[in-house]
């Protein structure tokens, strides 16, 4: 298993087009072994000293903790925001078969 352990990662988008792109560019990238994408999440926000609300969906990225910068680094080539929301959470336990199966789809860190 990783030595590193796993983690999930959060993503906000502005559509369904820019979360199917961004879901593709991770898995063919090998750094993600899964890309759930749940449409249609309310967001309230501050944005430039006002209150703002927009409907975006939601992205969550199964992965290895030590990919991590290189799913921020490629996300940030492909989001449509200047501030795109990107937030990593350890997974701190699960069942040891799913566990193994993301680790055995992203790819080693010597291939990227």
């Amino acid at each position: 298993m990783a030595r590193d352990g796993f983690a999930l990662i959060l993503i906000t988008t502005s559509q369904d087009e820019e979360s199917q792109l961004i879901a593709r560019v991770l898995l063919e990238q090998k750094v993600a072994a899964c890309v759930n994408i749940i449409p249609q999440v309310s967001s309230l926000f501050w944005w430039k000293k006002s209150i703002e609300q927009e409907s975006e969906s939601l992205l969550v990225v199964k992965t290895r903790i030590e990919l991590i910068e290189e799913i921020i680094r490629l996300v940030k080539e492909v989001h449509s925001y200047d501030v795109p929301e990107i937030i990593a959470l350890p997974i701190i336990g699960g069942s040891h078969d799913f566990l193994e199966w993301i680790d055995g789809e992203v790819a080693p860190e010597e291939i990227q």
